[in-house]
């Protein structure tokens, strides 16, 4: 239970995290006058939480050990990723004027931004299981 809040709480931080600062970008892209109408903001809050959820709770699945890494992968990202596009397309995310090759090209761009993610989490798990086995290598 400890490691499904963690997982939650750290999804959703990011997410939060990311949504933050594209709020910004757009703020400062439109000279201060981004509107949000028709509760917008808590369509995009609530998506960013699921989102969020979406991509922390399976993550718990790397502490299986039976699994293989790129099952691991394709479990955890395809969730995510799948739930990130389903709430993109209800809350708004892909624009209400873009065009099919624009949306197309918005979700490629956020699902990139979920692997780098990822790829810098692995990273640093990386780096973190190495200094492990070195300090039992010392002893």
């Amino acid at each position: 239970m400890k490691g499904l809040l963690k997982s939650f709480l750290l999804g959703v931080g990011i997410a939060m995290t990311f949504m933050s600062i594209v709020f910004v970008v757009f703020d400062i892209i439109n000279g201060g006058t981004f509107k949000l109408e028709d509760y917008q903001m808590t369509k995009m809050v609530i998506g960013c939480l699921i989102c969020g959820a979406g991509f922390g709770i399976p993550s718990m699945v790397y502490s299986n050990d039976r699994l293989s890494m790129a099952t691991k992968v394709l479990i955890h990202m395809g969730i995510g990723c799948t739930v990130y596009t389903i709430v993109a397309f209800n809350v708004g995310w892909l624009g209400t004027g873009t065009t099919l090759a624009q949306k197309v090209l918005i979700v490629a761009c956020q699902l990139v931004c979920s692997f780098l993610i990822w790829f810098c989490f692995m990273l640093h798990y990386k780096k973190e299981a190495r200094k492990m086995n070195d300090r039992l290598h010392e002893r």
